[in-house]
């Protein structure tokens, strides 16, 4: 039984992870640091250049900046410098307009932006900001999770430095390091008053699912199955999850400027170990405990795999997320903690080694397969079906099973990481 100083750190733990967050975080998190580095400098700066990890780069090459119609990080650099708000962290860009995109597009023509590959970055997620105009300078670095900062300086004067660290884990020393059955503790056991906030997440990514039904953003995934699908998908509560899975990532990804609640610093894990939750909790007339306990679940066992993989690798997030998913599922569909293991355990056998080939529509896709995955492994698991420890990389013990899974994306996917980020700088 968890103790409620552990419930606490818990509860802190999650609401530092599962945050609200506009657009996809990588471009998002530049276009912070641009804001907080102009903050600093007083004035529009005249020349901003900034040195990124791969992981930012391949994140950001390709996905919609929300309120733009455009892709990719030069106009995401720019608002960050014309109306970015440090003080709204991911929501960074929440007061862009026309006005602004015109103003971004010709900060952009003027050649003021320079975009360089941090070849000895610290960390995965790693972004050097450096401004420059009216005489003065100023430097804001964030590195290892999307709101660290690390180094502030103006006229290089150190207002606060960090020391950089060498990303092995994804957690703090002052983080309260999970196990599964803790998490399924917690999940299952908490006073529900302690756990309700959770539902903002359900209101957050429900609200962009819709969004996206209503309009074409990104690949329209959730809204072809929802209006083409059904001669093939069938009406079915796995096609609804799929529907509203991929439709929220639609949103996301296409630019749609409007929120998400985030998971670990990814709004697609947000959206992944939230929508296939609220969408079966719905089918079956999950009560509203039930619901938040899965959600709790869900989120909180994500978190929990981050902990070991790292923000960013060459391990696609969905794989992570749809895992917590799994487990959620699981608890909905009447089983319990052995069985939630049993979900955990299929998962990691079927899904490890999905790449990540940076944020873009075509994550929709990916995350369909997630949920997909997910429900089929809840299936299995609530009927006594489990891989065993004979087969791959699965181990009797499921704590594990998931360090298997993690050092595979965060050591043995290394050079594949690279390879990923070579291709897709040399098109």
């Amino acid at each position: 039984m968890l103790t409620q100083d552990n419930r606490k750190r818990i509860i802190d733990l999650i609401n530092r992870e599962v945050v609200p967050a506009i657009g996809c975080t990588e471009p998002i998190a530049v276009s912070l640091c641009v804001a907080k580095a102009t903050q600093m400098l007083g004035s529009l700066p005249e020349k901003i250049g900034l040195y990124l990890s791969g992981n930012i780069i391949k994140n950001a090459m390709g996905v919609g900046i929300p309120g733009t119609g455009m892709i990719g990080l030069p106009i995401a650099v720019a608002l960050g410098a014309i109306v970015g708000k440090p003080e709204y962290e991911l929501e960074v860009l929440r007061d862009v307009n026309a006005d602004a995109v015109e103003k971004g597009k010709q900060y952009i023509d003027e050649k003021r932006i320079s975009i360089s590959l941090c070849e000895d970055a610290p960390s995965n997620l790693h972004i050097d900001c450096r401004v420059s105009g009216g005489g003065h300078q100023a430097r804001a670095v964030i590195s290892r999770a999307h709101t660290n900062y690390i180094l502030l300086e103006r006229d290089n004067e150190t207002i606060f430095r960090e020391e950089p660290q060498t990303e092995t884990t994804d957690s703090s020393a002052d983080d309260i390091q999970l196990t599964l059955s803790m998490v399924y503790d917690f999940a299952t056991t908490a006073p529900l008053d302690e756990i309700r906030f959770i539902l903002k997440a359900k209101e957050l990514n429900l609200a962009a699912a819709e969004v996206a039904l209503n309009g074409g953003y990104g690949h329209s995934l959730g809204s072809t199955i929802r209006n083409c699908g059904t001669k093939y998908f069938g009406d079915t509560p796995l096609a609804r999850m799929v529907t509203y899975t991929s439709a929220a990532c639609d949103a996301r990804m296409g630019g749609a400027p409007v929120p998400v609640m985030s998971n670990s610093g990814s709004g697609n894990q947000g959206i992944t170990a939230t929508m296939p939750v609220v969408s079966f909790a719905r089918d079956i007339n999950a009560s509203e405990e039930q619901t938040i306990r899965a959600l709790v679940l869900s989120h909180l066992t994500s978190i929990y795999i981050k902990q070991s993989l790292g923000r960013l690798s060459a391990l696609c997030g969905c794989v992570v997320a749809s895992t917590g998913a799994s487990a959620a599922l699981v608890y909905l569909m009447g089983g319990g903690f052995n069985e939630s293991c049993a979900a955990v355990k299929n998962m990691v056998a079927n899904l490890t080694g999905m790449i990540c080939d940076g944020a873009k529509p075509s994550c929709s896709m990916k995350i369909s397969s997630g949920v997909s995955t997910a429900m089929m492994s809840a299936m299995l698991a609530c009927n006594n079906k489990c891989v065993t420890a004979a087969e791959g990389i699965v181990c009797d013990d499921v704590d594990r099973t998931i360090r298997n899974l993690t050092s595979i994306g965060r050591e043995a996917m290394q050079e594949t990481d690279r390879l990923v980020l070579k291709i897709m700088t040399d098109k």
